[in-house]
């Protein structure tokens, strides 16, 4: 017998007697939640907030067992303050530990690293859950330039290495799971699974993430429709930078093949879709990310990539794509269909490096600078393992039945063999047809249109990928914002426009300082305003102000209130249209002239092999003398016009007044870094390290500081902030 009133036996005489019973309708025990407890049998929680902390390794509550349903309708638990700062969140909310058939439905699970994580649960149910407002980092990228920490690297998870990364949603080895009608805003991570197959993922909203929408890896045979995964973005700031460090709506890892995506709205993302083979083919050319099938799916205004498929062979059919960097990016794709998607607007619209086998036929390409850009490189590494056990020519493209128009090139192409271009239908302005032909061998252009086998069939009838009879329609409606333009990614990440926002509109080293104040329909008017003074104290919202600071330096803080619309903030707090909801802007940079001196170096005197000769190369004359207010540095190659790109080292020494407060000093290194405050080492990070973050308390008062810094090869970076606590 299962559970405390026999729900099994109940179900079994049911079924004798041939009627149907839904799991909802059966009435469940009522519990009320405690830490750590242990769930199982079938049981109803008590409406009701719980507060249930979460630490490193547990879980707050545990189901174990087979047959299970969870009720949570009503019930929202906390794992921490749930307005307090994402990155202090731990552990898990709701762990499920093995066992099949289990269901968790409804309820709010926040304020943990993990909202729900379960491992090796077959025909697992999840639906109706808001696990939103869950752990996320916080990011360092300004807005004229990024920081290099913030980037992600999702290429390993054979040790459930994604963890370290936080998840609304964790799934590993949880065949014929269903996931449906959940949400997931306001977090890193939506929905992430490992090692399962046969999923149906369908109806949730994974939104407003600061990483990845739905993350799969080793993930095959499942179904994913009429889902939203829009502005799962970072590493974007208009008109400055624009990489999306691998966020994406959706990211498909290492082996991840025959999946079906149908009915989905991926916009505004740093990627729409990130699909990658895995080191696994990286490493011995065999298998892929393959025979997954995208229909009707909007992958539009990614920052960098509307579809990045590399290594691997899949199917792209009716699906939009406009407004990203590349519509497509498909190095070293092969055997792989783009047929009828819609390309607008975007800088290349299918650009592949040593693609092979590719059929693009009966596409619509309006707009694109490049619409086709097909390209082999000169050489490839030596040392890579891909090339070693592959054919990485470009070859072998069948392009029939498109219509361009409106493009400065059609068809830029080098080093490729065997394209076929013909059927093509050329519209508008067109810049230049075909570039880079004298490199290409075998190029055959016919304005007729080809061979009736020349397009690559459908394997699939169509109707195989319609709406679901309970779909939801996941695209953005018409007249929705819209727009690269629109994505806004502040410390916590994507903006989701639900409450008033103060932004710049240029650079924060504008005077004076011009701000765009955002959000829902309403107006606003300014309470105070301290560190400066506004040319305008009420307006809509849209408008723009300019805002002239005060003194030597920046204490700059606004104080705004806003009536209109319905509110709801970055940590879920609401309040009700026409009430009043207060927002605020600070900018703070306290004046600090760094005496700053740079030196070359050699490899004799290397700061971690030869100390004693790098501190003789620091009592010779400088190479570079200067006075500078901020070190805000980052590069791949010079850090400054009138340095070289690498072996530099660095002192400078400054004397802040700080107002009287708690601070933090926030040093972003890439390489070696040393800080004295008032002639106290207080951090000592002297070796060779990627972008790192270190943050050293300070008090109000004056106070000398002296760094030294040294840049050895390759990337470099040095931040260096204050920032009020």
């Amino acid at each position: 017998m299962r559970g405390v009133f026999g729900a099994g036996l109940i179900l079994g005489i049911f079924a004798a007697l041939a009627l149907p019973v839904a799991t909802s309708e059966l009435q469940f025990p009522e519990v009320t939640l405690t830490p750590g407890q242990v769930i199982t049998s079938n049981a109803k929680v008590k409406p009701g907030v719980y507060r249930l902390p979460g630490a490193d390794g547990r879980s707050a509550i545990t189901v174990r067992g087979s047959g299970i349903t969870l009720d949570l309708t009503g019930v929202t638990i906390e794992g921490a303050d749930p307005y307090a700062d994402p990155d202090g969140y731990v552990g898990t909310g709701i762990a499920i530990d093995g066992g099949d058939h289990v269901t968790v439905r409804g309820g709010v699970i926040r304020g943990y690293k993990v909202g729900v994580l379960a491992r090796q649960s077959p025909f697992l149910h999840l639906t109706g859950l808001d696990v939103s407002y869950n752990w996320k980092q916080r990011l360092w990228s300004g807005i004229e330039k990024e920081s290099l920490v913030d980037w992600m690297s999702y290429h390993d998870n054979e040790q459930d290495q994604w963890l370290e990364f936080g998840a609304a949603i964790y799934l590993s080895a949880c065949d014929d799971a269903e996931v449906d009608h959940n949400t997931a805003v306001q977090g890193q991570n939506g929905l992430m699974v490992t090692r399962s197959a046969r999923l149906k993922v369908w109806n949730n909203t994974f939104s407003y993430l600061s990483s990845i929408g739905f993350g799969l890896y080793r993930t095959t045979d499942s179904l994913v429709a009429h889902n939203k995964f829009d502005y799962d973005v970072r590493g974007y700031s208009d008109g400055f930078y624009y990489r999306g460090q691998d966020s994406t709506g959706i990211l498909m890892y290492e082996q991840s093949s025959r999946n079906t995506f149908h009915h989905n709205s991926v916009t505004h993302g740093g990627d729409g879709l990130f699909l990658w083979a895995g080191q696994s083919t990286m490493d011995t050319g065999q298998g892929g990310a393959n025979d997954n099938v995208f229909f009707e799916n909007d992958f539009s205004h990614a920052v960098a990539n509307g579809i990045e498929a590399t290594f691997s062979r899949n199917r792209f059919i009716s699906n939009r794509i406009e407004d990203c960097w590349h519509g497509v990016w498909g190095g070293y794709s092969f055997d792989t269909l783009f047929e009828g998607n819609t390309f607008k607007g975007n800088d290349e619209a299918i650009a592949i490096e040593h693609g092979q086998n590719i059929s693009i036929v009966r596409n619509r390409f309006s707009g694109d600078k490049v619409a086709l850009r097909l390209w082999a490189n000169a050489s490839q590494d030596p040392n890579w393992g891909y090339p070693k056990a592959r054919d990485t020519r470009s070859r072998d493209y069948v392009i029939d039945g498109n219509t361009f128009e409106n493009h400065d090139t059609v068809l830029n192409v080098i080093r490729t063999s065997g394209l076929r271009m013909s059927g093509s239908e050329v519209q508008g302005t067109i810049g230049a047809l075909i570039k880079g032909g004298a490199e290409v061998a075998g190029l055959n252009w016919d304005a007729a249109p080809a061979a009736a086998t020349t397009a690559t069939p459908r394997e699939t009838p169509v109707a195989a990928w319609q709406p679901l009879p309970s779909g939801m329609n996941a695209m953005l409606p018409e007249g929705a914002r819209r727009g690269r333009s629109t994505i806004i990614v502040d410390e916590w990440g994507p903006y989701d426009y639900k409450s008033p926002k103060v932004w710049p509109a240029g650079t924060t080293s504008d005077r004076p300082l011009k701000l765009r104040i955002l959000g829902p329909e309403g107006t606003w008017r300014l309470l105070s305003a301290s560190g400066g003074s506004s040319n305008v104290s009420t307006g809509a919202v849209g408008t723009e102000i300019v805002v002239t600071p005060s003194g030597k330096g920046l204490n700059l803080r606004l104080e705004f209130e806003y009536i209109g619309e319905e509110i709801v903030d970055p940590r879920g707090r609401r309040t009700p249209a026409g009430s009043p909801h207060t927002f605020s802007y600070e900018l703070f940079e306290p004046a600090i002239d760094w005496n700053t001196r740079w030196w070359t170096w050699e490899q004799k005197a290397d700061p971690l092999t030869s100390a004693d000769a790098f501190e003789a190369r620091l009592k010779e004359t400088p190479t570079k003398i200067e006075i500078v207010p901020r070190f805000d540095l980052i590069s791949g190659g010079k850090m400054m016009d009138d340095l070289p790109a690498d072996r530099l080292a660095m002192r400078a020494e400054g004397t802040v007044t700080l107002p009287s407060g708690n601070y933090e000093l926030v040093m972003i290194t890439d390489d070696g870094i040393r800080v004295w405050v008032d002639d106290t080492l207080v951090l000592e990070r002297w070796d060779i390290h990627g972008s790192t973050v270190d943050r050293l308390p300070l008090t109000g008062g004056q106070h000398r500081i002296r760094l030294e810094y040294f840049e050895a090869t390759g990337w470099a970076e040095l931040k260096v902030k204050f920032t009020k606590r």
